[in-house]
């Protein structure tokens, strides 16, 4: 009788390392071109940006901008082209869109410098520091083991497992790149437990892959604290719609939504768009298994330091999920970037705490990159020209004899789907949300009603391998095709506008969100 089958020691070793899960550290480097056409794209993008940016500051007299708006829209689509065909760091195009702001007089020195003072821009750092806690004490690697032990012995579970695994981290770790990096380990080892590999694919390591990719994107629309370009949006929400969205707010039209859409595909996944065949739906590899069991035993009891991690974050958790009620309880409003401000206290607290101010892994240059983003729509607003731009692109439509699901569902559709046009969640934000804010001011709707359900698109970035950081990083596994990516993408967004249009008729209208879907404004 031969002896059962097992991992070459190489391939063991191999494992074991990718098992480590140690760092979540997220480069500064300009990501690699993914093809010929991207290469052109950044060639041309420098040369491009600087053309437009004349093309629009030395427009003619009547163009119907200011001399403001039109400097202030010269300079944001230099930094957009730049940022969507990456000449250079995303970080150094905002910090050119900073200068630019400033020597054609479109912002004040003060209004430009005042956007890192911002409390979303200190929500995400601080956020972080609470993330790299939790790698630090390997929380994090613990639970994402526990799950796969729990579920990993039939395909179906083994993909709910990292279903659960993304919900769980969504909340928790801001950056979606950090939990596809923190992830990916345990995904190709369940992969090869299945029988499927970077020079073998099959069906179930399709459905791995994309349906991490739907968890990863999708589930970091169920709260604000799920993205930066999340809470970006929350910002422009507040700063030009003038209305303030609380933890919960986010979280009761958000997480619905994104966890039903990925529990379809989760089901669609596995029977219709990849059918698993059923001898792929039990373990091929020997020994897989094994390899996450000993790197679980080898974690050993729950350590004292995470405890503590448990506590801090529980603490933090508590405030962001009842900001509404702390002005009954304390006297004062404990806002999100204050419950984390806390938290990061704890954390760095001499002695007491878990973590060193060395060991924390703060993303400066997307924080920068984020303020220069700031800085460009604010400028926008404040000039009048996002005005101007909603008035050219709606043209003599009369749009206010137009019921509001109707142009609810356009918008939505352009929300979800524009991301197939560029791949920084941050610029969509960026560009779409005052628009729409600016279109519903003019309509006479109340602009939340149409900007935080299209805020909940923002994270749905699964139609193509270049959409996002996460995708780039799961398509280099070469477990699936750029067909099989846009096919399950486009069949996920689609259900996002389904359930989006579905609730703004239902579930919004009753919370109060949006108005009857057939209302007509005044």
């Amino acid at each position: 009788m031969n002896p059962p089958a097992v991992n070459p020691p190489s391939q063991n070793q191999k494992l074991m390392e990718l098992l480590g899960m140690d760092r979540m550290s997220l480069s500064s480097k300009t990501r690699a071109a993914q093809s010929r056409s991207e290469q052109w794209m950044r060639y041309l993008g420098f040369p491009g940006g600087i053309l437009l940016f004349l093309l629009i500051y030395y427009l003619p007299p009547g163009a119907g901008l200011s001399a403001s708006a039109q400097a202030g829209a010269a300079c944001f689509a230099l930094a957009l082209v730049w940022w969507v065909t990456e000449p250079f760091p995303t970080y150094l195009t905002s910090l050119v869109l900073m200068f630019l702001l400033l020597i054609t007089r479109t912002s004040e020195p003060k209004a430009i410098m005042d956007v890192l003072g911002m409390e979303v821009i200190w929500l995400n750092l601080l956020a972080f520091i609470l993330s790299s806690m939790l790698v630090k004490v390997r929380l994090a690697k613990r639970m994402a083991l526990w799950l796969i032990l729990r579920f990993g012995r039939k395909a179906s579970w083994a993909l709910m497992a990292f279903v659960i695994i993304q919900m769980v981290l969504a909340p928790l770790i801001p950056a979606t790149a950090a939990r596809a990096v923190m992830t990916l380990p345990l995904m190709i080892v369940v992969a090869a437990i299945y029988g499927a590999t970077e020079e073998h694919n099959n069906n179930f390591g399709r459905n791995l892959f994309l349906l991490n990719l739907v968890g990863i994107s999708v589930l970091s629309s169920m709260t604000m604290t799920g993205s930066s370009a999340n809470l970006i949006a929350v910002g422009l929400i507040q700063t030009m719609g003038g209305e303030r969205v609380y933890y919960m707010d986010w979280v009761r039209v958000g997480a619905p939504i994104a966890i039903m859409a990925t529990m379809m595909m989760w089901w669609l996944g596995q029977r219709l768009v990849f059918p698993i065949a059923k001898a792929e739906r039990a373990p091929q590899l020997d020994g897989g298994l094994g390899l996450v069991e000993q790197q679980y035993a080898a974690l050993g009891p729950l350590r004292r330091e995470e405890k503590k991690a448990i506590a801090i974050f529980g603490l933090v958790l508590f405030l962001w999920m009842t900001d509404t009620l702390h002005m009954g309880w304390f006297g004062v409003e404990i806002s999100a970037p204050f419950a984390a401000l806390l938290g990061a206290v704890l954390v760095l607290f001499p002695k007491y705490g878990v973590l060193e101010w060395s060991e924390a892994e703060i993303p400066w240059h997307l924080l920068i990159f984020s303020a220069g983003a700031y800085a460009g729509g604010l400028a926008l607003d404040d000039t009048g020209a996002a005005e101007w731009g909603v008035r050219y692109l709606l043209g003599g439509m009369d749009l206010k004899g137009v019921p509001f699901g109707v142009s609810y569902t356009v918008i939505i559709a352009v929300m979800m789907y524009s991301h197939l046009l560029t791949t920084s969640k941050t610029v969509r934000t960026l560009i779409l949300l005052p628009i729409i804010i600016t279109m519903a001011k003019a309509l006479g709707w109340p602009p939340i009603a149409f900007a935080l359900p299209a805020a909940l698109c923002i994270d749905w970035v699964v139609g193509l391998p270049i959409s996002g950081k996460p995708n780039v990083i799961l398509f280099s596994t070469n477990q699936y095709s750029v067909a099989d990516n846009f096919k399950y993408g486009f069949l996920t967004c689609t259900l996002g506008v389904v359930l989006l249009v579905v609730s703004g008729a239902t579930w919004f209208h009753w919370l109060g969100l949006t108005p009857a879907f057939m209302a007509v404004a005044p």
